[in-house]
């Protein structure tokens, strides 16, 4: 997708004329992206970091109907989420994945137990799936060992689902790729362009990842699909502020030191909020928390000593006999959330709702939830459908394509097992065909993880690697799988990149200082006073 020299190729385009302009490359704008590009357009996007850096990549990997909606009358984005979730299991299969939940009810809960089987009733009715069971104490012990010294009364089991939500951005752009949309990161919008009228038809953008240049581009639509940062970009055509900045930390533990077979849920026993312990690829999450961030939203967030209590205290009611402390913790990591504000005293209490504003031609889309990141793009394109002269509700195809016969022919060859087949299917599409061809290195884990050194050779060569962060946080996220941020297995990165990449012994040392500040700045075990 991105091989060799495309920067510099994709950069010496965008004189041409274009269609779309989106700005942002979290899942909002992926998504946006990948349908334009099936509408035929000239569509092209700019991320100021990293794909995904922002909230795409720091969620808590749940691609859900949000049952704690229902409690608050969000009824709307309930039956959107669920819908969404059921489409993309089916059509994103290997990449988002089903996930049984275990939803307890402890004896000082707020909520009486009952209220969360009426609520899974609507839940499972949306779905048209009838799925979820009332477990006896008894019953939940046996699925969950870890939890029988708890006074657990009894639970819900339902089913959601999960996601890598970094490899699900990659993955719908690798798809916009191949219907002719272009995807550009570190490419900074600095200005909006506008016409005399003072109506937005550009934007002036630099290259932070090659030689450093500035680009105007112009189009007939512009889109502002930064999430979190929205506000920032409307300044320029006058917009008001209008989002609440909200930050939801996690921990993460090794799969040993807390098992798990499927998520439990929690109502945190100080202020009742939904917590959740998640098994995900072979380690298990620990959150979310909700409070308002405070810190500029250019540097990068981090779990503060507060959340981190918080988030222990669940463990220790969870987990009691597991004792669990926070050096158990392996690595951490905050998303900042973009809400519409409505002045809600509690930040949970805040609708998860997207909105779409048209300010002198600049469209902001953002709220919302990665779940919906499909429904919000053709919302987009619907509310364009004027300029663009497209039919917004034209029959789609699948969400992801499927992979080709040469594809699958070439896992059968390799004797791939069909665990990993359906894993490296979901995560790179056709492209697995040519991880499969480095042979012994596409089935190697690194350090015991999941992801494989094929995978991070094929990263470094092909899915636009600038910096080392990009590689062991968002491509094959061996910084948060392992222990201080798989410093144990650097030496070998370090041959692959400087193979794949070649950055010469200083390139490398410089790049491997500024990951471990990222690390143990936003990822690490050291928790910092808010």
């Amino acid at each position: 997708m991105w091989k060799k020299g495309w920067r510099s190729e994709a950069f010496s385009r965008l004189s041409d004329p274009w269609d779309l302009i989106i700005i942002g490359g979290g899942i909002t704008g992926a998504g946006i992206l990948l349908e334009a590009a099936r509408l035929g357009l000239k569509a092209v996007l700019f991320e100021a970091r990293d794909f995904s850096a922002g909230t795409s990549s720091r969620s808590t990997k749940l691609v859900h109907g949000g049952l704690r909606y229902l409690r608050q009358g969000q009824i709307g984005v309930t039956r959107e989420s669920v819908v969404e979730r059921e489409r993309l299991m089916k059509e994103a299969k290997g990449l988002v994945v089903p996930l049984g939940f275990c939803l307890t009810s402890f004896p000082n809960d707020k909520m009486p137990g009952w209220m969360f089987g009426a609520g899974l009733a609507i839940y499972d009715l949306i779905a048209m799936k009838w799925q979820h069971t009332k477990l006896s104490r008894k019953q939940l012990i046996e699925k969950v060992p870890a939890l029988e010294k708890t006074p657990v009364k009894t639970a819900y089991h339902y089913f959601d689902a999960q996601t890598d939500d970094s490899r699900l951005v990659l993955r719908v752009l690798s798809e916009a790729s191949q219907h002719g949309g272009v995807s550009i990161n570190y490419a900074p919008v600095k200005s909006l362009l506008k016409d005399g009228n003072g109506k937005v038809v550009g934007v002036a953008v630099e290259d932070h990842a090659g030689e450093g240049k500035s680009y105007e581009v112009r189009a007939k639509a512009v889109v502002n699909a930064t999430g979190a940062w929205a506000d920032v970009l409307r300044k320029q055509v006058g917009g008001q502020q209008r989002l609440r900045q909200i930050r939801g930390s996690h921990l993460l533990f090794s799969s040993s030191r807390v098992p798990l077979g499927e998520a439990i849920s929690l109502m945190h026993p100080r202020d009742g909020r939904a917590v959740f312990a998640v098994p995900w690829e072979g380690t298990t999450i620990l959150g979310t928390t909700d409070i308002d961030h405070k810190h500029a939203l250019d540097d990068e967030p981090w779990i503060s000593q507060s959340e981190a209590e918080y988030l222990m205290e669940s463990a220790h009611a969870l987990f009691p006999s597991l004792a669990l402390t926070e050096k158990d913790v392996v690595s951490t990591w905050s998303g900042v959330r973009p809400v519409i504000n409505t002045g809600a005293k509690d930040p949970s209490k805040e609708s998860r709702e997207h909105a779409l504003w048209n300010e002198d031609g600049l469209f902001t889309v953002t709220g919302g939830k990665l779940t919906t990141f499909r429904i919000m793009a053709r919302d987009v394109l619907r509310a364009l459908e004027g300029t663009l002269g497209v039919d917004a509700d034209k029959k789609r195809e699948t969400i992801l394509d499927d992979p080709t016969e040469a594809t699958l022919e070439a896992l059968k060859t390799a004797n791939f097992d069909e665990e990993l087949s359906t894993r490296m299917l979901g995560r790179h599409g056709d492209e697995t065909a040519q991880i499969v061809a480095f042979g012994d290195e596409s089935r190697e884990r690194i350090g015991g993880s999941v992801a494989t050194w094929g995978e991070l050779r094929w990263a470094a060569q092909s899915e636009a690697v600038a910096h080392l962060d990009d590689l062991l946080l968002r491509r094959v996220r061996v910084g948060m799988f392992l222990a201080d941020g798989a410093e144990r297995e650097m030496e070998r990165v370090r041959a692959v990149v400087q193979k794949e990449l070649g950055w010469d012994n200083v390139r490398w040392e410089r790049e491997h200082r500024a990951y471990r500040a990222t690390w143990e700045r936003s990822y690490g075990t050291t928790f910092a006073k808010e």
